[in-house]
């Protein structure tokens, strides 16, 4: 299963170092459908009209094998069957040739664990021989002294390791390995100690989400350069415990807030993922303290937005297959049959999601949909529509009050 947190900062412009979002291993492949309640044309005009947006962030599941046992995963007993079907070194740097075409694009090589993958670091230097970012998402156990030398010599700018809690306990149990807690902190040193840029990702749920203050705190005590906490999506692996660990969207919106107290501490990077109602919290809170959203003012935060699946990001499976996001299993091309290039440019799927004006539901009238557009993953998990309204968003937008004589 796919690390499932792994992110690294990308530039929304040329002097614009910093954001980031998640990984994930797409759920089963599924057909490409037109939106749900609004049948689309033959072809979308956008996608007839190869109309592009520059390529932020690539994720590429690496590898489906993993060391881990996590209490989510369903690739357990495949894995070493799936692994034959990763995608060779070549045709792996055949893909990442073609990023510089599609705006030099942050390159994640995830996973599974991508420390598994024997050519990890040919692909990974490759890939910065090609002028491209490279970031590394991993559990961080299998982490030595010689392999955060690697990791350093191949050209890795960035490594994200997955806690799921702030103490062995909680983290041990979820991932099925008794120290794997220790190993990943210890792993966390020692690509620190090479100079290596390091984050923390965390993915809430319920057996974590009273845990939010400590694991900022030890993100703190690590010296991480950032923190990342990601929403659960239940698609894909997250399915399995999405009934009984899925966090309530009153208890997000309680944990958002939180973040954005945290963030205007301003002693660490911190950034919610999968999680894009946060923007609409940061416009909201900067609202009330009467402070106007500038990059001076909230950072990075302050030049992105919600959303990005399909905009900004996709994501390449072991396979070949790509989708807009790791959680979006909408299938959009192959990179074995199709050039990245092709599929980025002409998907009638990524030209749905680049018109945030169809978006349905309370998305689609909301005030702040610019600025968030509801995670289209959790829509299309919770009703087989990408373009639904965001299902755990307790938000109810002006227009929507004003209807119902709520609101003047």
């Amino acid at each position: 299963m796919s690390d499932g947190k792994e992110s690294f900062p990308y530039r929304l412009t040329e002097a614009d170092p910093g954001e980031s979002l998640p990984v994930e291993e797409p759920a089963a492949l599924v057909s490409v459908p037109e939106p749900a309640s609004a049948p689309a044309p033959a072809r979308h005009p956008q996608a007839e009209a190869g109309i592009e947006n520059p390529l932020r962030l690539l994720f590429w599941e690496t590898t489906c094998l993993c060391n881990l046992e996590c209490i989510h995963c369903r690739r357990l007993d495949t894995a070493a069957e799936l692994a034959g079907q990763d995608l060779t070194t070549e045709e792996a740097q055949s893909f990442i040739a073609e990023l510089p075409q599609l705006g030099s694009p942050i390159l994640v090589l995830s996973g599974g664990e991508p420390l598994l993958r024997p050519d990890i670091f040919e692909v990974a230097r490759f890939a910065a021989q090609q002028g491209l970012p490279v970031a590394l998402a991993t559990n961080g156990t299998l982490i030595d002294q010689d392999v955060a030398r690697r990791i350093r010599e191949s050209g890795i700018r960035r490594v994200s390791i997955s806690l799921d809690g702030a103490d062995a306990a909680t983290h041990d149990a979820f991932r099925g390995m008794p120290g794997s807690f220790e190993q990943a902190l210890t792993g966390f040193r020692r690509v620190k100690a090479e100079g290596v840029s390091v984050q923390v990702n965390c993915t809430i749920a319920r057996h974590n989400m009273r845990q939010s203050e400590a694991l900022y705190q030890l993100a703190l005590s690590l010296g991480a350069d950032a923190l990342h906490l990601f929403m659960l999506v239940p698609v894909g692996c997250g399915v399995e415990i999405a009934a009984e660990q899925q966090v309530p969207a009153e208890k997000y919106e309680e944990i958002l807030n939180w973040l954005y107290d945290k963030s205007r501490e301003g002693r660490i990077q911190v950034k919610a993922t999968c999680a894009p109602h946060y923007f609409r919290i940061l416009h909201q809170r900067a609202k009330e303290e009467g402070v106007e959203v500038t990059r001076e003012t909230h950072g990075m935060a302050a030049m992105t937005k919600g959303c990005l699946a399909g905009t900004g990001v996709c994501f390449v499976s072991h396979k070949g297959e790509v989708f807009p996001c790791g959680y979006l299993p909408v299938e959009c091309g192959n990179v074995r049959r199709q050039s990245l290039k092709t599929i980025w440019r002409n998907s009638e799927v990524f030209a749905w999601l680049r018109q945030p004006e169809l978006l349905r539901g309370k998305c689609g009238v909301c005030e702040y949909q610019k600025v968030c557009l509801g995670c289209r993953a959790r829509a299309y998990a919770a009703t087989g529509d990408y373009l639904a309204e965001e299902p755990y968003c307790i938000y109810v937008p002006l227009k929507m009050r004003r209807a119902s004589g709520c609101a003047p």
